[in-house]
């Protein structure tokens, strides 16, 4: 589940939080013996060899990297577990479980929340079904359902589409997480209360989408008759011997005491309520590292963990095959797992973020390797996620390090810079309520002077956006690095969107034209609401002046008629702009609590007055105009205002209309 306050700071993008054919590589084969003529040939051969992955090496590794970057990324605690060969070979707990008494983690008993990590217990519960005969991957989910999700352009949504985040959801995040203690809803009562809009035929464009995971877990209770949390325990927790796993939220019994306190960021010190997340297939479940190496373990060893069996072989290779891809080249989706295919290996994984806990779970299919980690603070300006990436992409330099040669750059470089420069906008959006939200998240991709390109989202691990060159038609690697990004164009040659393997493959970047782009959206209304502002400042002003120099405004009566009402409606006009950008600070300074527990709905409908007012203000503010314009005429600068004011209102009211500040809809 990627984080709505990372969404929300990269003003992108969790989850929080797309899709092509992987390449199978054989398993590293061992280094040959070379006779060692020289000691200086020697010394070489042992330096090409990668470090023979063992717990000791692993612990020697992590021991020298995780400690320092908990501290610097101000992260509480961490666990981390390493699978090979369906053994355990490395699991260690870092910092803190628990800040007030100071206690270790440990990777066998202190539950973690996976976050969206837990999605693949979901799937792998489908997949059950799938192999039982109940399911069907391609069958209209309404057949299973006792509500109807309505189609678009007349294509019923499948198990697939949900498998591949491609049901053409919008981003819902109201009621995501909720506080203990509030009315629960059950699995059933949340889906039927919050059915998003659909803005996307199925199939077509990948959008994470929480929701749909949750009509899959929907599903699964459905067709076993059993609810979803005690399915999971019954048919995947117990056969996996994960005794310190749950969906019960939050954790009850025995399990209780285990649980990780979790924090915003370290220094603060003050430890965070429990998380409720909605719909609970989505990431509702508690865990350890240990309990999380027997799924790795069985996934990787088709099916079977210590001679328990949850899925046949076939399945589980079913699971773990191509489905999608949002360009060619680029990874993009199994069923229910992303692919992140690096450094010579095919990959599948599923990252997870909550508010405070953020997990990485990573399964390398041929070398028989998984990777997990999980840690419980957000950390400071996006530590968990930064620490999480670099520690994987170190494991891979080590163990399996990467001398693919770098393509040459292609001749059109320049041109195509120029063709792919401009505003886009993720996938996974909502476009119901919170369009202006989504307008700040819009990213730029700029031609540089070198014929490279920059994606202000992309950066290093130091925040410096990263360049990418073109080696293909539109097709672009990192510089001095492996990742790709690739542009999709329709039958006529226009850019659809772009993607990239640098991130999870879970949406796609389209452009933002015209108007509609960020780069147009903050000249023109900044500079409309700065017109707004001298305005409604100058009125007072004006009359204080007047009055002291003993001045009266020479106006006819209908002038006069329509001048307080056009004051009033600029008033009204910045009130609606500016009510918006009050609740995007409220909702970036409270790391989007509201948003996502739903209590910003009575405000929402206070803004869509608001602009309703707006846009009649708009309306009195033309009107004057057009008299300031009518005989009597009035003075040039008066005119000129007049007509300034005019145009900023016209454009504010286009702003609110098209950006859905008068929507009246709290489906956020």
């Amino acid at each position: 589940m990627n984080r709505y306050t990372r969404t929300i700071a990269a003003l992108v993008i969790t989850c929080g939080i797309g899709v092509a054919s992987a390449q199978v590589p054989q398993p590293l084969a061992p280094a040959p013996v070379k006779p060692a003529s020289t000691p200086a040939v020697a010394e070489a051969a042992e330096a090409d060899a990668a470090p023979a992955l063992t717990g000791r090496d692993l612990s020697t590794f992590f021991d020298g990297l995780l400690p320092f970057a908990l501290q610097r990324g101000d992260v509480a605690g961490a666990v981390i577990s390493v699978v090979k060969d369906g053994k355990v070979v490395f699991a260690k707990g870092y910092g803190y479980a628990d800040l007030k008494t100071l206690a270790r983690p440990s990777p066998e008993t202190t539950l973690f929340r996976p976050g969206s990590t837990s999605k693949l217990f979901a799937w792998t519960a489908v997949m059950q079904l799938v192999e039982q005969g109940k399911l069907d991957l391609d069958r209209d989910v309404n057949s299973y359902l006792d509500f109807t999700l309505p189609p678009l352009d007349g294509k019923p949504i499948t198990l697939r589409d949900l498998m591949t985040h491609t049901p053409g959801f919008e981003e819902s995040a109201k009621g995501l997480i909720t506080a203990v203690g509030t009315h629960p809803l059950t699995l059933g009562e949340y889906l039927k209360s919050h059915v998003p809009a659909r803005i996307f035929p199925p199939g077509q464009i990948v959008a994470y989408s929480n929701y749909g995971c949750g009509v899959a877990g929907y599903i699964v209770e459905r067709v076993s008759g059993e609810r979803f949390e005690d399915y999971v325990r019954q048919h995947i927790f117990a056969p996996l011997d994960m005794q310190h796993s749950t969906n019960d939220q939050p954790v009850q019994g025995a399990l209780a005491p285990l649980m990780a306190s979790s924090y915003l960021t370290s220094s603060s010190g003050e430890a965070q309520s429990f998380e409720v997340v909605n719909p609970v297939p989505a990431g509702g479940m508690s865990s350890t590292a240990i309990d999380m190496s027997h799924f790795m373990i069985a996934q990787l060893e088709g099916g079977s963990y210590n001679g328990s069996r949850i899925l046949q072989p076939a399945t589980v290779a079913q699971m773990h095959s191509p489905q999608r891809t949002a360009a060619p080249g680029l990874n993009g989706f199994d069923l229910g797992f992303y692919q992140e295919d690096s450094h010579g290996q095919r990959i599948v994984g599923h990252a997870g973020d909550l508010d405070y806990f953020h997990t990485d779970l990573h399964l390398m299919l041929d070398a028989h390797v998984g990777f997990f980690i999980s840690m419980n603070s957000a950390g400071n300006e996006g530590g968990a996620g930064v620490i999480r990436a670099a520690m994987f992409r170190a494991f891979l330099d080590r163990y399996f390090p990467d001398s693919t040669p770098a393509p040459p750059t292609v001749s059109s470089a320049k041109a195509d810079a120029a063709r792919v420069a401009g505003w886009y906008q993720s996938s996974r959006r909502n476009e119901s309520a919170m369009r202006p939200l989504y307008l700040l998240t819009q990213i730029s991709v700029v031609a540089m002077p070198d014929d490279t390109i920059a994606v202000s989202a992309l950066t290093s691990d130091a925040g410096v956006p990263l360049h990418w060159r073109e080696v293909g038609p539109l097709t672009y690697r990192e510089v001095n690095g492996s990742r790709k990004l690739a542009f999709v164009t329709d039958a006529q040659g226009a850019i659809r969107y772009w993607a990239t393997d640098a991130e999870p493959p879970v949406f796609v970047f389209q452009p933002a034209t015209g108007f509609r782009s960020l780069g147009s959206v903050r000249w023109l209304a900044s500079l409309s609401l700065l017109i707004v502002v001298i305005t409604l400042v100058s009125w007072p002003l004006g009359r204080g002046v007047r009055r002291h120099y003993r001045h009266e405004l020479h106006l006819t009566s209908a002038q006069i008629r329509t001048r307080r009402p056009s004051r009033l409606g600029a008033l009204a006009l910045f009130a609606a702009v500016f009510g918006w950008l009050v609740l995007l600070v409220v909702l970036t300074a409270t790391n989007a609590v509201p948003l996502v527990q739903g209590t910003i709905t009575p405000w929402l409908y206070v803004l869509y007055v608001l602009g309703v007012v707006g846009l009649i203000g708009a309306v009195a503010v033309v009107v004057h105009a057009v008299r300031a314009w009518m005989a009597p005429r009035r003075g040039r600068w008066v005119l000129i205002g007049e007509t300034l004011l005019a145009l900023a209102a016209v454009y504010l009211a286009w702003f609110i209309v098209v950006f859905g500040l008068v929507s009246f809809s709290a489906r956020y």
